[in-house]
């Protein structure tokens, strides 16, 4: 008998504590859960928004409905408390380590990309280089309006300086891009001879080492215009390409559209990191 009286205070311990764990996992988990799936909907409400109210180029904004759904999932396994008690601890710190990390990336190259924004460019530069972006049949996209109406203001400013267009046809441009920039420019008074074509390149890396060879890298002052979001990996491959005095000249962008570019923009640093473009 003194041995059952022993053990029953140490079974109501147990108990209580039992239900002490359960009840916070209950309290804390739903709200993660909620949080996730309204993140899912908001990104796949974006998605739609740009497809339906957006001419938008590329099909880049469809990882925005690929990323919301894995949202939703993930909010509904974060409603199964079950799955979350039943994993190792050792799953948890890995899983966890390995969101940290990504976070911790995303946020550094994005906060790289937000502190080039607000470039002006240096003044009197020898060569202005206007990257390139979509053609329409009806002129250049709003991306590249931007830019040019940026290359327009700063060479009606600095009157000695060339500018090189840069951007080769793709397969839904009716024209090159470097020929519809240099058609954009000269209707927007610029004189035609201050302008050289570039007509070849497909990416960033290939505007920049295609227009190099109208200028010297390490002696001619360089401003490099594109838009806000693109200023930073743009300079970044200029330098690593040996341009000695180079600076941007950051066109804005159109908000809309903002978040999807800056999304964009980061997989483009981590890939231009990677192959040693950066």
């Amino acid at each position: 008998m003194r041995k059952r009286d022993e053990l029953i205070p140490f079974e109501k311990r147990k108990r209580v504590i039992y239900m002490e764990q359960r009840g916070k996992e209950e309290l804390h988990m739903p709200v993660l859960s909620v949080v996730l799936t309204v993140l899912g909907v908001l990104c796949i409400l974006y998605c739609l928004g740009i497809a339906l109210f957006v001419n938008y180029g590329t099909r880049f904004f469809l990882v925005w409905g690929v990323g919301g759904a894995f949202l939703i999932a993930l909010g509904w396994m974060a409603g199964c408390t079950e799955i979350l008690v039943n994993m190792p601890a050792w799953l948890k710190i890995l899983l966890g380590s390995i969101v940290g990390l990504c976070l911790l990336i995303f946020v550094l190259v994005e906060g790289s990309v937000l502190s080039r924004f607000a470039s002006k460019g240096e003044e009197n530069a020898d060569y202005l280089i206007v990257l390139g972006a979509q053609m329409r049949t009806n002129g250049p996209s709003d991306v590249l309006q931007r830019r040019l109406n940026a290359a327009a203001e700063y060479l009606s400013e600095n009157p000695d300086t060339l500018v090189i267009v840069s951007g080769g046809q793709g397969a839904n441009e009716p024209e090159t891009e470097a020929q519809g920039m240099y058609d954009y420019l000269v209707s927007a008074g610029i004189d035609s001879g201050r302008i050289r074509r570039e007509d070849t390149s497909g990416n960033t890396y290939e505007n920049l080492e295609n227009s190099s060879r109208f200028l010297d890298r390490e002696k001619d002052t360089v401003v490099v215009v594109t838009n806000n979001f693109h200023i930073f990996r743009a300079l970044k491959i200029a330098r690593k390409m040996g341009y000695k005095n180079v600076s941007g000249l950051a066109a804005d962008s159109y908000p809309l559209m903002l978040p999807n570019n800056m999304l964009r923009e980061f997989f483009g640093v981590v890939k231009d990191f990677l192959v040693g473009n950066l």
